[in-house]
């Protein structure tokens, strides 16, 4: 096997605080200075390991063997990485074992409610970063998933490595590879239902990640849970914080990577409440990100499609010509291996996969950055208690000045 590493790669006041903050700075100040500005250059490394994960264990449907020992890779090269792993072990209702494997990164923390003595409590705020490591039940001599979801393994496996280069990071973050997602996203309920209710409600956002290679276009979509109308927004802020980091930092010109949301617009039931929905902005595919997306988590969730239709049964993921034996769908079908679609989308001058990896992982890490909805980061309430120092200090000379004017005022006689 080879061995991988890591080598190119805060009741009452606080409201008025937050809304100064989160809302009224502008977002490139929630990043740093151009000169710390991180790239999205992280080298072949999630690539290099989404294909040896596939060649390695092409056949990895849930509860497999094949699956098992992809788990196992995953496992390991996360230790190698430098990190203690939480191996999750979960059961099929027939009693089929499988496994989540997770990473914990704790974050800087966040200054959030006033505590009873009226000081500023410490409150800690979480970011998942999931993607399963399984495939669909497929036989085919050639599949391996390398789209489904080899690449999505690949942006845990960056986002792990290169998070030791965010050291302003407010979020605790916590990086799981889902196993048995095919059974119904049993890993990502495994993973859920094992949280206490305190750690559900400290969960701000889930960043999901599946079959990034062989759609045409990269999307990020929010939750269902957004088509609330009274919640659109409140549940689509990380969503629009995603897109800000890749028109700040011009991936597109300068990567080719564009990140785009789902602008189709039909009018449809979309959640089952019977009333009509826009299809806009939320995703035609579903993976583990529902299990989260109930509950009422925001959502990010990143795959690789094409909304690009009149109808929506008429989307699929891509429409190059070579690759409609199966409708225009990629995912869980023979189309979906490395003979496949390296043959059409990696050259020696390009990579398709490094670079929707790298980038969707910088997205992801950038994003953190931006800090919570909720609360602020260390840094923020710093800058808020020096502005408030200033003003102070303004107002006081201000009061100063007016007070001396009164006083060698002349009086007129009357």
């Amino acid at each position: 096997m080879i061995i991988f590493n890591n080598k190119g790669i805060i009741k009452r006041a606080f409201t008025a605080v937050l809304a100064a903050i989160v809302f009224c700075m502008p977002l490139a100040a929630c990043g740093s200075s151009e000169e710390e500005k991180r790239t999205s250059e992280y080298g072949s490394y999630g690539a290099d390991f989404a294909r040896q994960l596939a060649s390695s264990y092409p056949h990895r449907a849930a509860y497999s063997v094949g699956e098992s020992g992809a788990g196992e890779m995953i496992r390991s090269e996360f230790e190698n990485l430098g990190y203690e792993v939480e191996t999750q072990e979960f059961k099929s209702i027939g009693g089929a074992t499988s496994h989540n494997y997770i990473i914990r990164i704790d974050g800087k923390g966040f200054v959030g409610d006033l505590d009873e003595n009226g000081s500023y409590e410490d409150t800690r705020r979480t970011a998942v970063i999931g993607a399963h490591y399984d495939t669909p039940l497929n036989s085919g001599a050639d599949y391996d998933g390398i789209s489904g979801n080899a690449s999505g393994v690949a942006c845990l496996m960056t986002a792990a490595a290169q998070i030791k280069e965010y050291t302003n990071v407010g979020f605790d973050v916590v990086i799981v590879a889902f196993g048995a997602g095919g059974d119904n996203y049993a890993g990502a309920r495994a993973f859920y239902d094992s949280l206490t209710d305190e750690q559900k409600q400290a969960i701000e956002v889930m960043y999901c990640v599946d079959s990034i290679y062989g759609g045409d276009k990269i999307y990020a979509s929010s939750g269902y849970n957004s088509l609330i109308t009274d919640q659109k927004y409140a549940m689509r802020r990380k969503l629009y914080q995603v897109y800000d980091v890749a028109y700040d930092n011009m991936l597109s010109s300068n990567y080719g990577f564009n990140l785009l949301y789902n602008e189709s617009n039909y009018q449809t039931d979309l959640n089952g409440d019977g009333k009509t929905d826009l299809y806009r902005e939320v995703s035609a595919n579903p993976s583990d990100y529902v299990v989260f997306d109930k509950p009422g988590t925001e959502i990010v969730f990143f795959d690789s499609f094409d909304y690009n239709y009149e109808k929506l049964e008429e989307t699929k993921e891509t429409k190059n010509l070579t690759l409609q034996a199966y409708g225009g769908m990629i995912r869980g079908t023979q189309l979906d291996s490395m003979k496949v679609l390296d043959e059409i989308y990696r050259t020696e001058e390009e990579d398709r996969l490094e670079i929707r990896v790298n980038n969707v992982t910088f997205c992801i890490l950038e994003s953190l950055l931006k800090g919570s909805d909720v609360a602020m980061t260390y840094s923020e309430y710093e800058e808020f208690l020096e502005e408030q120092a200033e003003e102070q200090e303004e107002a006081a000379e201000t009061s100063e000045s007016e007070t001396s004017q009164t006083q060698i005022a002349p009086v007129i006689a009357g």
